[in-house]
């Protein structure tokens, strides 16, 4: 049998510094922007010449926090619940074979400054730090497939949850000036329902907490209401 290396092109700057909080597929969340730097070997012009004629590009990447944690035959989909076994193929679990996803997204510009090419990414998917071992640009009319079935999870996933701010989260979000669309961006994270499957059909007040771009974000859900609770910035390192 033979054994491939590969070498990461570059790596994602994302404001998701862990992986609660994630959406499950790419373009769920336009608002979560993040870019791709390239790494030295790859850290010049030529290779993206004509990139920016396309809208929209496909990331291949490594789950490189999970990478050592092995394989599944049969993973358990958050999308049936946490309840219901389907092969490692039939899913874009984290836990297969060379650890290898891949994420369509949108390309919102090319950026060379101070000897550093980057992709300015939105709708994204991936953790901070995420290695990326190929670009491809995405063709509409061979990659979009209206007729296409989409099997357990044919629909895009949606949820009742409401979203609500306290004064002080308010006032923390308009105080951003670098980052105008935080208010908005948390709103459609807590939207997609980030808990674990198990922790849905639990009832009463349930507390948590993310970290997202720099900021740490405290939440509760009452019913069927996410409520931002505190929002503070992570002191600088």
């Amino acid at each position: 049998m033979q054994h491939y290396q590969i070498e990461p092109i570059g790596y994602i700057q994302s404001p998701y510094k862990q992986k609660f909080a994630i959406p499950r597929q790419p373009r769920l969340i336009p608002e979560a922007k993040a870019k791709l730097i390239f790494n030295p070997t790859f850290n010049r012009e030529e290779f993206v010449r004509g990139l920016d004629e396309f809208s929209h590009v496909w990331l291949l990447f490594r789950f490189h926090e999970t990478a050592d944690k092995g394989w599944s035959a049969l993973v358990r989909p958050p999308r049936l619940g946490g309840n219901e076994k389907k092969g490692v193929f039939a899913t874009r679990a984290t836990f297969r074979p060379n650890a290898i996803g891949m994420s369509a997204v949108k390309l919102d510009g090319i950026n060379y400054k101070n000897g550093q090419l980057s992709l300015e990414l939105s709708g994204i998917d991936l953790l901070d730090g995420t290695p990326i071992i190929d670009i491809k640009p995405y063709l509409p009319y061979s990659d979009s497939l209206p007729d296409a079935l989409g099997g357990f999870a044919d629909d895009r996933p949606e949820t009742e949850l409401t979203v609500e701010f306290t004064p002080q989260a308010i006032a923390f979000c308009q105080a951003q000036s670098a980052f105008p669309e935080l208010q908005g961006f948390i709103s459609s994270v807590l939207k997609q329902d980030p808990r674990p499957a198990y922790k849905k059909t639990k009832e009463g007040i349930q507390q948590y907490g993310m970290t997202l771009h720099c900021f740490n974000i405290k939440w509760q859900i009452e019913g069927n209401c996410n409520i931002v609770l505190e929002i503070t910035k992570q002191s600088a390192r």
